[in-house]
Formats: C-alpha cells, structure tokens, sequence
C-alpha cells in the first residue's frame, strides 16, 4: 500500500515538472540570436523565400502561440519533423536512444559496483593513507572536466596504447537487434565477436561518464557508513561477537545506504546530461549528440524532443529510486 501512495504521489507531479522543464527549454532555445529559417532555406534563398518558409513552419506566430500549438501535438504524440533530418523526431531519438541507455547504464553500474565497496572501504580505514589518497581521487574526479579526461584517455589508451577503439560503438555488423542494447543482444545471441567489439568501444566512454558519479559515490557512501558505525545497535552487534564482516557488509551497508540510493537517482540525470558531452567527445551515435547538432542548427522541434524524452527518463528512473528508498529502509513514510 505504502509503495503505491508513493508510486501515485510521484506520478501526480510527472506533468507539471515535465512542463516546467518544456517552458523554460523552448523560451531559452527560441531567444538565442540565430534564425533556423534562415539556415534551411540556404544562402541562396531570397527574402520572400524565407519569410514563406518561416510562415510554413508557423515560426511567425508569437512565441506564446507557438507553445501552446506544440504542447498541442505533443499531447498527440507528435514531437514533429527535425529541420536537417526530415524525419520524425521520435524516429530520430528511438533509433539513438539505445546507445545512450547503454552508455549511461554502463556508467552507472560500473559507478555503483566500485563506488560502494571503495566507500566501505574508506570508512573502515578512516584517515589512514589509503583514506587519504581515495579522497583525493574522489576530489579529482569531481573536479575534472569530462571532455578533457574523455580527450586524455583516448590519447593515453586507445592512441598510444592501441588497447580499445577510437570511437564509434561496434567494429563491423551490430549483434541482431532483440533489446538494440549491443551487449545483451550479443549475449541473447552467442554473438562473442559483437559482444567483445561492442565492450571495447564501450569502455572509455562508460569511464568517462562514470568517474564524477564514482567520485559522489563513494563519498557519500563512506560518510553514510562513518554515521552508522557510531550507533549503538553496531557496538551491540559486536559485543554479541558478531564477525566484523557481517556486521560491516549485512547491517552497517544496508542502514548506509540510504542516502547512497537517493543520490543514485539524482546522479542518473547528472550522467545524461553529462553523455552529452561525452558521446561528442567519443563520436557515440546517442541522443547526446542529436542534441549538440540540434543545438549547433537552432532545430527547436529536436530541442524540445531530446528535452521531453531526457526529462521522462529521469523522472521515471527517481520514481524507481523512491521506491528501492522504501525497501531498503521502510521507516521511510511518504511526503
């Protein structure tokens, strides 16, 4: 019962935080000093050529107007036609979303599955020089810019030590498309060839997007387990006997984790926005890159495209936090 309140509690905000989030991207996008009629008619086109064509794509009307009229199609499903692509911008982003799931998936598991026993580990060796030198790479990868350890690593690991790709996602013909994850058709498939070739491009750019979520991680991680170990139910445990592993991995971790969990969902939105950059940087065929050359041709209509599926990606995968929240600890009450 207290999983579905919540699940309709979250819900009930889905529309309005997705329309606060569509009202401000279109304003943003649409007062930048560039003309997208203008770039699509071409230098050639003449005045009354453009002015036709801007009337055509209703970007004469008042911004106001424009809106309304998009939130109209929106509600019917259609995000529109790009400007560059003339396909429909829900094609253009089911064919790219794949890639950036994967990437970001990819990131964030590897994010979790170090991030969380490092934190451990660092509490449990508080200030001790393993403590120290962790801290300061958490700080490092918080502070690091992702372009430039995205241009470092390939100039470092795939240049000069030859050891992953370049760039791109695959070498050669993708596994058959099941999920259009490459990894786990690879796998559905007993494809070992696409399956190696599919992690290999996958690895500098997962590392990439996963070093500052890592960094959060484990600081957050470490901290939670610092406060817990201070309670009395944990001196209780270990003058039971309790070995110290359990008491460190079964109940310490589990009452950490709280706010570890929480920070996941937050961190999941920082990682597509950060894929952005990074799928750039590594020429991955995401969204991440439909909206830096949408951005680059002023294509508002793909704009507000990768903005709507961004936006409700993150807001399910917070709906998907909650709820974990509420299993790992139930004392949680709904707000």
């Amino acid at each position: 019962m207290k999983v579905l309140v919540l699940t309709i509690t979250r819900l009930a905000w889905f529309v309005p935080t997705l329309l606060g989030l569509l009202l401000v991207t279109f304003t943003i996008s649409h007062v930048i000093p560039a003309d997208p009629v203008a770039l699509v008619a071409g230098d050639l086109a003449t005045p009354a050529q453009v002015e036709e064509l801007r009337v055509k794509l209703g970007l004469d009307k008042p911004l106001p107007l424009q809106f309304l009229h998009y939130l109209g199609r929106l509600a019917r499903g259609d995000m529109g036609v790009s400007l560059y692509t003339t396909r429909p911008i829900v094609e253009d982003l089911a064919r790219r979303l794949p890639a950036t799931i994967e990437l970001t998936l990819g990131a964030m598991a590897f994010s979790i599955v170090v991030g969380i026993p490092v934190g451990v580990v660092s509490a449990l060796w508080r200030n001790s020089v393993l403590d120290h030198l962790l801290r300061v790479v958490t700080v490092a990868g918080l502070a690091i810019a992702s372009f430039w350890l995205g241009i470092m690593l390939q100039l470092l690991v795939a240049m000069r030590l030859g050891w992953t790709p370049l760039n791109g996602r695959i070498k050669g013909f993708p596994p058959e498309p099941i999920t259009t994850l490459y990894l786990v058709d690879a796998l559905l498939t007993w494809d070992l060839r696409a399956f190696q070739s599919a992690l290999s491009h996958l690895a500098l750019p997962a590392l990439t997007l996963a070093f500052p979520a890592l960094a959060t991680l484990v600081r957050f991680t470490r901290a939670g387990v610092l406060d817990v170990m201070q309670s009395n139910f944990v001196l209780y445990e270990r003058a039971m006997g309790i070995p110290p592993s359990v008491i460190t991995w079964k109940y310490i971790l589990r009452s950490a984790l709280t706010s570890t969990v929480t920070q996941i969902g937050l961190l999941f939105g920082i990682l597509l926005a950060g894929a952005v950059v990074t799928e750039t940087v590594f020429d991955w065929p995401g969204i991440g890159t439909y909206a830096v050359n949408s951005i680059i041709r002023s294509d508002y209509s793909a704009i507000m495209g990768f903005t709507v599926w961004a936006g409700a990606i993150f807001i399910v995968v917070n709906l998907l936090v909650d709820i974990a929240h509420s299993f790992i600890d139930p004392r949680e009450t709904v707000r």
